[in-house]
């Protein structure tokens, strides 16, 4: 079931059959096919046509953000099987990280370390920051990676870099061209947000209710990458951490970044956390030396 999941989602990041057909070598007759019979067997509409045109429904974007995670439990996959693709026994580091940095910081930190150590066996588990503090205490996990300087008895907490929140914007958004994007511009704003709980969701709704400000949130999503999507589709706003912005996300989606001074006042340390005993474990000093390198930390 489901089989056409994941060339919905090409359909959705194209918005059109006949780019998507040719991506995928099949014909626009087949591909549509494939869209019909998924939404037959979900029982939902994923597209309104106009046309030939696409606007994809509320479910379809549900359905999208479904295919993001399924696809990125494939890379998954594939990376945790390489290590047992050699006749050596692998090493294995278990990383804790946020949702936020999961997303960001993580997988740079991962190709950094994999280049030098390709047989590493590294498993993600996921989590909020604060569960992600006690995996690494009970030793659940060899390092946490968090959004946050953490103090903690018994941790080690070293501060990689600082980040803020931004305005990101599809390209024809009428803020685009404003002189100056003010923080009370958000008040009604229609936007697209993280999660609650998530660590920069809880600094954005402090922000909001410092400046009594209510965007008009029309979807809150765990996943960056659907952010990013849905943003440009759905021709919404978004505050997004600054080092997410990778410049080839910005230009596939056509976007823009915007800065707002008060939004400095969301700033957070990204960190890594360790007890003692990951110093005896050569894969995980590997791996903070690695993160500490290549954020030029010394400390």
């Amino acid at each position: 079931m489901f089989e056409n999941i994941d060339i919905f989602a090409i359909v959705v990041e194209m918005e059109s059959l006949n780019k998507a057909s040719q991506s995928l070598n099949i014909s626009q007759p087949a591909l549509s096919r494939k869209i019909m019979r998924l939404e037959e067997e979900l029982g939902i509409q994923l597209f309104h046509r106009k046309g030939k045109r696409l606007e994809i429904t509320r479910a379809g974007q549900i359905c999208y953000e479904y295919a993001l995670e399924q696809r990125a439990m494939g890379r998954k996959l594939q990376r945790s099987l390489e290590a047992f693709k050699t006749t050596d026994k692998p090493s294995s580091i278990i990383i804790g990280a946020s949702l936020t940095t999961l997303q960001s910081t993580l997988p740079d930190l991962i190709t950094i370390y994999a280049k030098d150590y390709p047989h590493t066996d590294i498993k993600a588990i996921t989590g909020k920051t604060h569960e992600i503090v006690p995996m690494v205490k009970e030793r659940k996990v060899d390092i946490g990676l968090v959004a946050s300087k953490i103090e903690h008895p018994g941790l080690q907490c070293i501060p990689l870099f600082d980040d803020r929140l931004c305005i990101v914007l599809p390209d024809n958004h009428p803020f685009v061209d404003k002189a100056v994007i003010h923080i009370e511009d958000l008040h009604e704003l229609p936007m697209i947000l993280f999660s609650r709980g998530t660590w920069y969701r809880i600094l954005m709704d402090e922000l909001f209710q410092r400046y009594s400000l209510h965007p008009d949130v029309k979807m809150e999503i765990d996943s960056f990458e659907a952010i990013i999507r849905l943003v440009s589709t759905c021709k919404t706003a978004t505050l997004l951490p600054e080092s997410y912005l990778r410049r080839h996300f910005l230009e596939e989606n056509e976007l823009v970044v915007r800065f707002i001074p008060a939004l400095d006042q969301t700033t957070r340390t990204t960190s890594l956390l360790f007890t003692e005993e990951a110093v005896h474990h050569p894969s995980a000093q590997r791996f903070i030396e690695k993160a500490k390198s290549h954020f030029n930390r010394t400390d």
